[in-house]
């Protein structure tokens, strides 16, 4: 049975159960991915990182939350107060929405009923989640502008111009996706890359999502809305408590959320690697659970990785970047990619020509940048001299005067 079928079979106590699962693994999740960072980074610095609260420090997180729990809640005297206290549940429930229709296992037996671990598959489901995605900004832009403060609402513009040009760009990685796989079901592209991920056949889509989803999930080198030597805190600067920790939970539910998709779109979903095929079956199909968990945590070190390596883009790099590198490469590949579905209509082999494909865009992605690079570095010249003035001035001393 398909995926659709299964879950068009659960009762009503299957979906809550699986529901209960899905929001208590991604808080556990969340909580062993906030002390992962720690510790990563305070490697990459030489340092120990997190280590006193529990074995390893793996109760620092549960620490610092009841911390955050019992501080005072403070809400400024100018703030919109109703829309201030919206605001951060706006953006901690719309990243949990999005994992209802990520297909986390294959087929497996819960309470013995055979099921798969997916809320529900509908036709657009990679829709439902651009959707779901792009309303989570809301709740950034809304706390910038109630909380009355000049530095949050700097934050939340910029957030918003940085979401909707990201968006775009990675709307349009997913449409080659779309086209290759046939369907918008996240169910039916897993099932599409049985023989190839779509991350080596779509390799140009692969990298554009990869840096667009950093982009959409405000993480360095892209965190301009919340530059703490720009902006102080950014958008949630005067928030405190527990609607601060509800920030902090969207921030890294989302990086989970993105690295979810990554990996149920161009990773093959919780498919083990090629050759591995046989694992599959291991544990009545739970296992595919574990393949799911090491590709999304590869993607999540990816985004600790950037953090401790490289600085801050400046935001008019950041902008350009957008708009006029991966939105031009984005339609360039989605016409490769729409033609070469054509030609395999019609008989013709169309895994060879897409990867040759992605390799000549590459190519020309690399030269694009390169005459940027060119192009920035003659703007930034130093401007020549300026010629002596006609009329006499008085000459300055250059070193301290001799008279007393």
């Amino acid at each position: 049975m398909s995926a659709a079928e299964l879950i068009a079979t659960d009762p009503g106590w299957i979906i809550a159960v699986k529901g209960l699962l899905v929001f208590a693994a991604c808080v556990v999740l969340t909580l062993l991915a906030i002390w992962a960072e720690r510790r990563i980074v305070a490697r990459m610095q030489e340092r120990p990182g997190p280590n006193r609260v529990g074995p390893l420090g793996l109760l620092q997180s549960l620490s610092d939350g009841v911390k955050l729990a019992l501080k005072e809640d403070l809400i400024p005297a100018a703030a919109d107060k109703v829309i201030f206290v919206i605001a951060p549940i706006i953006s901690a429930t719309t990243c949990f929405m999005l994992f209802a229709v990520i297909p986390i296992t294959g087929t497996v037996s819960l309470f013995g009923h055979e099921t798969v671990m997916q809320m529900t598959d509908i036709p657009v489901g990679v829709l439902y989640i651009l959707a779901v995605t792009s309303v989570g900004v809301y709740g950034i832009v809304l706390a910038g502008w109630s909380s009355g403060s000049t530095y949050p609402l700097l934050g939340g513009l910029r957030s918003s111009a940085q979401v909707i040009s990201y968006e775009i760009a990675m709307g349009l990685s997913l449409v080659a996706v779309f086209i290759y796989a046939g369907s918008m079901s996240t169910s039916d592209i897993v099932a599409a890359q049985d023989k190839w991920w779509f991350a080596v056949v779509l390799f140009p889509s692969f990298v554009i999502y990869a840096i667009s989803m950093v982009g959409e999930t405000n993480r360095a080198p892209f965190d301009l809305a919340e530059a703490e030597g720009e902006l102080v805190g950014g958008f949630h600067t005067e928030y405190s408590s527990l609607k601060f920790a509800l920030f902090f939970l969207a921030e890294y539910v989302n990086i989970v959320g993105v690295s979810a998709l990554a990996t149920t779109l161009f990773l093959g979903g919780y498919h083990a690697p090629p050759g591995l095929g046989f694992t599959e079956a291991w544990l009545g199909g739970w296992f595919t659970a574990i393949w799911f968990f090491i590709k999304v945590s590869g993607f999540f070190f990816i985004f600790v990785w950037l953090r401790g390596t490289l600085p801050r883009m400046r935001y008019d790099q950041f902008m350009q970047f957008g708009w006029k590198v991966l939105i031009p490469v984005s339609l360039l590949w989605i016409m490769v990619v729409a033609t070469l579905r054509v030609l395999s209509q019609q008989g013709i082999s169309r895994t060879g020509i897409l990867i040759f494909s992605g390799i000549v865009v590459a190519i020309v992605t690399l030269i694009s940048l390169a005459f940027d690079n060119a192009k920035q570095k003659k703007m930034n010249t130093p401007r020549p001299e300026l010629s002596k003035p006609d009329f006499a001035v008085p000459e300055l001393p250059s070193k301290g005067s001799d008279r007393v």
